[in-house]
């Protein structure tokens, strides 16, 4: 997750990193046509969302928080509240700070289900969430962009630590950001300048 947001923070804000070019074949005279190198900001985002939500909900096989980030914890970090326990036969995984409660999780997962956008702005998340598996199911990029824009912030609200909600908070206004409509120069440097100060703070809440 904070990998893929580096590796986008680093061609959009350095140009000098794009200078890449990519070859397509040219359909009428069989030739290749230079084509620049350009990101899908969505695909992006859908990615970025899915890490954080279901490593944030503990999503069996979709979260981040799996047994070997655990064990990467123990040969690259020092986080002994983070490392495996070892009981006799059994390997247990304390719960991280940053993964919620089942019963928080199914308080959100509730409120999800009881969303209603208006018309055009969003697809029926509702339909998307099933409260009794707590699990979302076929969320679209535009689904994930508006989750990303708007939801974070308030889903997670007071339901996690403050400083890993306020991490959380400042990749939505990132997001959000980068994809206004209108935007002057301090809208293009304040993002470049706080996303650094973001992705610092990510790697140190989140396992690598």
């Amino acid at each position: 997750m904070v990998e893929e947001i580096s590796t986008f923070i680093s061609y959009y804000f350095e140009p000098h990193l794009r200078i890449r070019i990519n070859h397509v074949s040219w359909h009428d005279d069989g030739g290749e046509v230079p084509s620049p190198h350009n990101l899908d900001v969505m695909h992006i985002k859908k990615n970025v969302f899915e890490n954080i939500f279901n490593t944030v909900m503990d999503v069996k096989g979709k979260t981040k928080d799996n047994i070997k980030a655990r064990l990467d914890v123990v040969v690259f970090y020092n986080r002994k509240n983070m490392e495996l326990v070892w009981d006799g036969s059994r390997v247990a995984k304390p719960r991280a700070s940053f993964v919620l409660e089942k019963n928080t999780q199914l308080l959100v997962y509730k409120w999800l289900k009881s969303l209603r956008f208006p018309n055009g702005h969003a697809s029926n998340i509702s339909r998307l969430v099933n409260t009794k598996e707590c699990r979302l199911y076929g969320m679209k990029s535009h689904d994930c962009h508006v989750f990303m824009q708007t939801l974070i912030p308030l889903a997670f609200h007071d339901m996690l630590p403050k400083g890993i909600w306020d991490a959380l908070t400042e990749i939505n206004h990132f997001f959000r950001d980068i994809y206004s409509n209108k935007l002057n120069v301090d809208h293009i440097e304040r993002p470049e300048t706080n996303i650094v100060e973001t992705i610092c703070k990510l790697e140190m809440i989140f396992l690598p």
